[in-house]
Formats: C-alpha cells, sequence, structure tokens
C-alpha cells in the first residue's frame, strides 16, 4: 500500500518569461523546505563558466531560443539526485517542451513521485513591461523592478551589496521573441498537465504574496483530496 505522506512530491510551474515563477519558487521552497532548481540559472551558470553544457546552450540563451532537450534533460537529471530533493523539489523552468514533460514523467514513475503542476497566468503586455524593466543580482539571482532598483536600493542588492545588472534576454526584441517561443513550444504543456489531471491556473496579474497563497491554498486543498482518495481506498 502507498503511504502518501512518504512520497516525494514536485512541483511545476509553469508559466511565461515574467510570470513570476522564480520568486514563487523561492517562496514556496521557504514554505516546504523543498529545493527551488531554476533549470535557467543552472544553464546560465554553465553558461559562465564555459562547460561543455554551457557552451552548447548559449548561443540559443542569448538569441531568446531554448536549449536543445538533451542538454536540459541531463543537468536536470543529474540535480533531481541531490540529497536536497530527497523529500521534494520546486522545478522553475522546466520542463518546457512536450518531450522535456515526457523525460520528467519517466523520472516521477520510476521514484512514485506526486507532482503539482501550477499555470501563472499573465498578458503578453504586462509581461513585457516586467521584463523591460527588471534588474537581477548577479550573485543571488534575485529580481528588482527599475523603480525599485533606481530608487531606495540606487543600484545594489539590498541583501548582498552587489550592483544589480540586466540579463542580455530582457532586451524587448529578445522578450518579444521568448514570448513567441513560449506559446509555440511550453504552452501546450497546460494541456499535457489538464489531461492528467495535475494541473491548476493561478491568475500572475495580482502581488507576489497573493499569488503565493493562491498557490499554497491550491496545492493544500489538492493535498487533501488526494489523502483522502488514498485512506478510503485502502479500506
Amino acid at each position: 500500500m502507498v503511504n502518501w505522506a512518504d512520497l516525494k512530491i514536485a512541483i511545476i510551474l509553469l508559466g511565461p518569461p515574467g510570470a513570476g515563477k522564480g520568486t514563487q519558487a523561492r517562496l514556496l521552497s521557504e514554505k516546504f523546505g523543498f529545493a527551488h532548481i531554476s533549470t535557467g540559472d543552472m544553464l546560465r551558470t554553465a553558461v559562465k563558466n564555459g562547460t561543455e553544457q554551457g557552451v552548447r546552450a548559449k548561443t540559443f540563451i542569448e538569441a531568446g531560443m531554448l536549449a536543445p532537450d538533451e542538454v536540459v534533460d541531463g543537468i536536470v537529471r543529474e540535480r533531481l539526485q541531490q540529497e536536497d530533493c530527497r523529500r521534494g523539489f520546486i522545478l522553475d523552468g522546466y520542463p518546457r517542451t512536450l518531450p522535456q514533460a515526457d523525460t520528467l514523467q519517466a523520472l516521477f514513475a520510476q521514484d512514485v513521485i506526486r507532482s503539482f503542476t501550477i499555470g501563472i497566468s499573465v498578458k503578453d503586455d504586462v509581461l513585457v513591461a516586467r521584463l523591460g524593466g527588471r534588474w537581477i543580482c548577479p550573485s543571488c539571482n534575485r529580481t528588482f523592478s527599475r523603480q525599485l532598483s533606481s530608487g531606495s536600493l540606487k543600484g545594489l542588492c539590498d541583501k548582498c551589496g552587489v550592483a544589480l545588472t540586466q540579463r542580455n534576454d530582457d532586451a524587448v526584441e529578445v522578450i518579444t521573441e521568448r514570448l513567441r517561443v513560449y506559446r509555440e513550444q511550453t504552452a501546450p504543456l497546460i494541456k499535457y498537465y489538464q489531461e492528467r489531471g495535475t494541473y491548476f491556473q493561478i491568475d500572475g496579474d495580482q502581488s507576489p504574496a497573493k499569488i503565493f497563497y493562491s498557490i499554497r491554498d491550491t496545492i493544500a486543498k489538492r493535498d487533501g483530496a488526494d489523502r483522502a482518495t488514498a485512506k478510503g481506498a485502502a479500506r
């Protein structure tokens, strides 16, 4: 008999660039104590360090395109084997294509992992405004708005004291291409997870705190229903 309380949990965050997946992943990681796995951060680190996978991914990333599936799959598969993923993990930026989703489902089947897929929905005009005014701390990868970074923080991270920077892929022309790629390759994942009964959509055009509470409550409600179903089946 499966003991749901002992199963590893995966939270998959879906949404276009600028939807706030990174912010929510960090908040959920703090709430549940799960590892926050950002494929974007891992790929950018690989590019910065000039690793074999980083060199392969660099051209794609700077053009606003997705890195090849085999590169991303390999990075994620290796990351999920680490000790901090033992109880659960939050995927931020993966999967982004249907083949990646199939790879992930195969990994879930091997470890009997329970998953929740959260889609954060935001309109394109809001996304372009967000991304064009986004600043990043190169040390801790926290995100800041143009107004905040140029105001009280004076261009510095309030945690690290490091000068904030803008990513190359946040240029307007690259943003447009990233959104096009999302709609073409990543949006079909919504149907993929809807068909599996694990998809829940959240309104992303609200404050980060409200988005977090919506995600938290959605997961708690579904978790309770799953446990009740498992308990009834065990009788």
